[in-house]
């Protein structure tokens, strides 16, 4: 299911007329009366508020939106509510969408429970200590090896599908569809698994969840004259997997990421583990030399400045560059265009010659520091790289050097700064900027090449999440209360204590409250589990993960370095907001009932709503002070 759906959905339909269905309703004001279809009523104390999008009955207290709504009325869960509004909207929702979720997570049983096997026999058995032996000469800590479950698969045609059908009755079929093994093609028939004799590094998503694999065959493998197959070899595209959306380490690196304000991209897993193990954790691997428009997409969630460290060796820079160079472009194209994706920066690490990240994060840590610290922009370590390639004292060098930098100088929406490298290049060149203004006016008929790594393609990866479009669907005081207590686990059970999931006044928002509260719900000593986002977002449904996910994708300030204290009154300042709400919907129904009241000379009545109108009033006022003092306390 895309994501984004409910808040479509909430955009073309009107509570007035969902109600409507339902609830005979009559204009009082701005808002619309009738009699509770959840309780037995005679007087009307059902109101819907269309400024708001939300009903309420200030007689059994029920409330919500059209979500919710048809949710109550007809004993629907959310999924089901928002198909059926949905396709009441002409919102297409894909129906497979139930039965690919349980195959995901059957898959994902299935893929766990392979990491385990093969970690257990990494650290475990005789078969794996060679495999240990080369992790732990390579530089890994055994603490390293555990958190990563780094596992090593032994030989043997089936070993892993024998064991697993054995002990966790995995069918053949999961395992093929899982990428863990392949299908025989002799007489025989049955599976042969994928990965035989390789050190395996789980690769997980965002979320945490397991899906797919990377092995690398041992650095000290005897060449016995076997074809060994690829030195790397990564799960093929599954459910589950998808190489050019999935850059590894990120469920690890994406909070680093977030409060560095920027990502650093390697080829390798042994160059991403070992950065995480030096304490460089905003550090995520591409899975290979060409970064992808998914990939890039995923990044641009959490930061809007890449710096890229592949191997500086030939193949590695060319890559890194070509990469580098298509990411500048694509700045400029995000430039101009109203996105809701931002990236403002690539920067190219450079590394000593002969040199891979992780040797250099090994052998000099500090060294990596700086030079992350350091990165060239993508424009200079350009010129730089292509004065290099070419001889300049000759005019056909010139040219080719022109030529090369031209495209990525296009890019630039800045025209201060084009102007600087312009300067740049006849410093370095000697060409002069006329000469170059005038190829650049060109027709840039070469540009298209690049179109790899494109403001469209990145736009519409899976990954680009239409951030402000999903978070339409709830109120501004939801996303700031659900963010804190995601970002903040420690305030979770007294947001709990303090308000209940119905008393939010948006269903999506409601549903991922209660999951929070369903995870932590104490067990039968009494005793709260600790938070696991991978959990939660393993159990959400596709819409409720989105908006999760867009929640945390939104920029914010580094929550680590506030103080609990002042944590606690944003919190607060939430709760506190979300009562105002809940007074201004009665007001709105007291001031309701006055007119009424009024209309008909029922003196008594109009008396006793006056005075509840005092008491509201009064209520809102004190609320304000509060909600002013916890804003004094959060900005102290």
């Amino acid at each position: 299911m895309a994501v984004g759906v409910a808040a479509e959905v909430k955009n073309k339909l009107s509570v007035v007329d969902v109600v409507g269905e339902t609830v005979q309703l009559k204009k009082a004001g701005s808002t619309f009366k009738g009699l509770c279809p959840f309780h037995g009523e005679k007087t009307p104390s059902f109101t819907v508020t269309p400024v708001r999008d939300s009903w309420k009955c200030f007689g059994c207290g029920e409330g919500g939106d059209i979500f919710s709504f048809v949710m109550k009325r007809d004993s629907l869960s959310f999924p089901e509510a928002l198909k059926v509004l949905a396709a009441k909207a002409g919102v297409e929702i894909d129906e497979r969408t139930t039965r690919e979720d349980a195959r995901k997570a059957r898959l994902r049983d299935v893929m766990e429970s392979t990491i385990a096997f093969y970690h257990a026999v990494l650290t475990g058995s005789k078969t794996g200590q060679p495999a240990l032996d080369y992790l732990r000469g390579r530089g890994f800590t055994d603490a390293t090896i555990a958190t990563s479950q780094l596992g090593y698969a032994p030989g043997g045609w089936d070993t892993l599908a024998r064991t697993l059908a054995a002990k966790r009755q995995v069918r053949a079929e999961d395992l093929v569809d899982a990428g863990l093994a392949q299908t025989r093609q002799s007489a025989r028939g049955g599976v042969y698994d994928r990965f035989r004799e390789r050190v395996i590094f789980p690769i997980r998503d965002a979320s945490g969840g397991a899906v797919g694999l990377g092995g690398r065959i041992l650095g000290n493998a005897p060449d016995d004259g076997r074809d060994q197959g690829p030195k790397y070899l990564n799960s093929p595209a599954t459910p589950l997997f998808d190489k050019s959306r999935t850059l590894y380490l990120i469920d690890r690196a994406k909070g680093p990421i977030r409060k560095n304000g920027q990502a650093v991209i390697v080829e390798g897993y042994t160059d991403a583990l070992m950065a995480h193990q030096a304490g460089f954790d905003n550090v995520v691997a591409s899975l290979g030399t060409a970064l992808t428009p998914g990939q890039v997409a995923l990044l641009t969630r959490y930061a809007t400045k890449i710096a890229l460290a592949y191997d500086v060796d030939a193949a590695g820079e060319k890559a890194g560059t070509f990469g580098a160079q298509a990411l500048e472009s694509l700045i400029g194209q995000l430039a101009v265009a109203d996105t809701g994706v931002e990236l403002d920066e690539v920067r190219v690490v450079r590394l000593p010659d002969g040199k891979d990240p992780d040797e250099v994060v090994r052998e000099a840590p500090d060294r990596w520091r700086e030079e992350v610290r350091t990165a060239q922009p993508i424009v200079d370590y350009l010129i730089d790289r292509h004065a290099r390639a070419h001889d300049l004292k000759t005019p056909g060098g010139k040219t080719r050097f022109v030529n090369a930098i031209v495209p990525t100088l296009r890019a630039i929406p800045n025209p201060v700064m084009r102007d600087a490298y312009l300067q740049t290049i006849h410093r370095v060149s000697g060409v002069e900027e006329r000469s170059v203004l005038e190829v650049l006016h060109q027709r840039p008929e070469a540009i298209a090449v690049q179109g790899r790594i494109t403001a469209d393609a990145v736009i519409g990866a899976a990954d680009a999440l239409p951030i402000d479009r999903i978070l339409a669907a709830i109120t501004p005081v939801e996303e700031e209360l659900l963010r804190l207590i995601l970002l903040v686990p420690d305030q979770q059970l007294r947001a709990s204590d303090e308000i209940g999931p119905d008393q939010l006044p948006s269903t999506p928002a409601r549903e991922l409250f209660r999951a929070i509260i369903v995870q932590r719900a104490p067990n039968d000593q009494g005793i709260h589990p600790p938070f696991s986002m991978s959990t939660l977002m393993a159990g959400l449904d596709d819409e409720i993960r989105g908006l999760a996910q867009a929640i945390l994708a939104r920029p914010s300030p580094d929550l680590s370095r506030i103080s609990p204290e002042r944590i606690a009154y944003a919190v607060d300042r939430c709760l506190l907001s979300l009562e105002r709400i809940r007074l201004d919907e009665r007001a709105d129904w007291v001031g309701a009932e006055l007119l009424a009241a009024e209309s008909r000379g029922e003196r008594d009545v109009v008396t006793r709503l006056i005075d509840l109108q005092r008491q509201t009033n009064e209520s809102r006022r004190a609320i304000d002070r509060q909600i002013e003092q916890a804003t004094v306390l959060v900005r102290a």
